[in-house]
C-alpha cells in the first residue's frame, strides 16, 4: 500500500474518531455497557481507560478496539464448560460487540446459555451481531427466526449477509425475494436494528453491494498482509467510510499464524487492523485470551503511515500464507 493511500485511508479516520469523541451514543462512565477495568499493570489495570472513543460508522453505536468473535472455541460443538464461562468473562470485561452466526457449529447456542447465566440485564449492555447465509427471504427469516430462538433474545442488533463472495450471490440477495427483503422486513417488525454485509474472499463484491443498497455495516478481512493481493483495506473501507458504514475488521490474526510463526505479536495486529475499523472481532479459546486482547484493546491507538507500512513490510515476505482466505 503507498503511503499516500494510507495517508488518505487514516485522514479519512481521523474524522470518525473525532465524530465519535462527540457522540452522544458513546457510554459515559458508570452507565452499563461501560469497558471494564483489566488487570496486568499500569497499563492495562484497574482505572485504564480506553484511549480512543470509537462509534460504529453513523449506528451512533459505541465500540471498542477489540470484541469477541463468533468463532475460536465457540465454532464448536460440545464445549459449554469452556465456550460459556469466556462469554461470561467477556461480559464481566465489558466487551460491548459480540459476533457469531448461524455457520459457526454451535456458536449461537453458547450465547444463549451464557445470557442465561449472565441474566437480560447483560443482554441488553451487548451489541449482538449474527447472520444469514441463506440467500432468498424465506430461507433467510427462517434463519432468523432459528438465531433468535438459539441466542435467547427476541432482537439481534446486527443482522448481517454472510461471506458475500459472488455476483450471483448478490443478485440472490437483491432479488425481489432475496434475503435483503427478509433483512428490510425483520428490521420493520423490531427483530433487527441495522443490516450488513460480511466478505474475506473478493473485495469488489462488497464495493458493488454497498453500491446497490446503503447497508449500515461491512465485515471485512483486514491484516498486514492485506495490501500484497485483492486489498480490502484501499478498497473496502474506503468505500465504506465514504457513505459513512460502520466498519469491523476480521481475520487479524489470519487465524493465530502470524502469531504462531513469530512474525507479529497479537497487540500490534490488533492495533493494526483497528486502525482501520471501528472494532475487530476476534475468536478465543479462552478465558485468559479474552483478558490479554481486551487489554491490547486499551491501547490500540490508531497506527501512523510509518507504522502501518513497517509492520506491512516484515509481513510482505510470506503475505500469502496469511491472505488464504481471498479468492
Amino acid at each position: 500500500m503507498s503511503q499516500t493511500t494510507r495517508r488518505d485511508i487514516l485522514g479519512g479516520l481521523a474524522s470518525v474518531s473525532v465524530a465519535a469523541c462527540a457522540s452522544e451514543a458513546v457510554t459515559p462512565p458508570g452507565q452499563p455497557g461501560e469497558q471494564a477495568a483489566t488487570t496486568g499493570g499500569p497499563e492495562g489495570g484497574p482505572g485504564a481507560a480506553t484511549l480512543e472513543a470509537r462509534t460504529l460508522g453513523s449506528t451512533g453505536v459505541a465500540v471498542d478496539a477489540f470484541s469477541l468473535g463468533g468463532e475460536g472455541i465457540l465454532r464448536t460443538r460440545g464445549r459449554e464448560r469452556d465456550a460459556v464461562p469466556m462469554i461470561v468473562e467477556a461480559i464481566e470485561l465489558g466487551v460491548r460487540y459480540m459476533d457469531t452466526a448461524p455457520a459457526y457449529a454451535g456458536s449461537q447456542d453458547y450465547y444463549g446459555a451464557a445470557f442465561r447465566e449472565a441474566g437480560q440485564a447483560a443482554r441488553k449492555k451487548i451489541f449482538l451481531a449474527t447472520k444469514t447465509h441463506e440467500r432468498d427471504r424465506d430461507g433467510a427469516r427462517a434463519l432468523l427466526d432459528d438465531s433468535l430462538k438459539r441466542l435467547g433474545t427476541t432482537w439481534v442488533d446486527l443482522w448481517q449477509m454472510h461471506d458475500l463472495r459472488s455476483a450471483d450471490d448478490l443478485d440472490q440477495i437483491f432479488a425481489k425475494d432475496g434475503a435483503l427483503r427478509a433483512a428490510i422486513e425483520a428490521k420493520e417488525q423490531g427483530l433487527i436494528r441495522f443490516i450488513g454485509i460480511t466478505g474475506h474472499a473478493d473485495p469488489s463484491i462488497l464495493v458493488e453491494a454497498m453500491k446497490r443498497h446503503p447497508f449500515d455495516t461491512v465485515l471485512a478481512a483486514m491484516n498486514p498482509a492485506d495490501p500484497a493481493r485483492a486489498p480490502f483495506l484501499s478498497t473496502v473501507v474506503v468505500e465504506a467510510r465514504k457513505r459513512k458504514m460502520g466498519v469491523i475488521g476480521m481475520k487479524a490474526l489470519a487465524v493465530g499464524k502470524l502469531v504462531a510463526d513469530g512474525v507479529a505479536k497479537a497487540p500490534e495486529l490488533i492495533r493494526y487492523a483497528a486502525s482501520f475499523a471501528d472494532t475487530v472481532i476476534i475468536g478465543c479459546s479462552s478465558k485468559a485470551e479474552v483478558r490479554a486482547n481486551v487489554a491490547a484493546s486499551r491501547l490500540a491507538t490508531r497506527m501512523n503511515a510509518e507504522e502501518l507500512a513497517a509492520l506491512e513490510a516484515r509481513v510482505q515476505p510470506s503475505a500469502e500464507r496469511y491472505d488464504t482466505f481471498k479468492a
